[in-house]
């Protein structure tokens, strides 16, 4: 575990950086274009962004940013 100080300026800035990041992924997971393996790797990054997130971010923002799942996805495993 790695500990990291960070003062208030620094926190907005990478509060910043991962929602802009994140917002990316977001839109391109939409894509219909994109190969699956590719989105594979995106939803890994975007997990690893949105749990760096959680650490700094308030609950509400936390709660826009969590990933919904596909709806068809869950019902064509029931």
């Amino acid at each position: 575990m790695i500990g990291l100080l960070i003062n208030k300026k620094e926190t907005e800035e990478l509060t910043y950086m991962l929602k802009r990041e994140m917002d990316e992924l977001l839109f391109d997971l939409q894509d219909e274009r994109i190969h699956p393996i590719v989105k594979r790797g995106m939803v890994e990054r975007y997990d690893i962004l949105f749990s760096l997130f959680k650490r700094i971010a308030s609950p509400n923002e936390c709660m826009f940013y969590m990933r919904k799942h596909n709806i068809k996805s869950k019902e064509e495993k029931n």
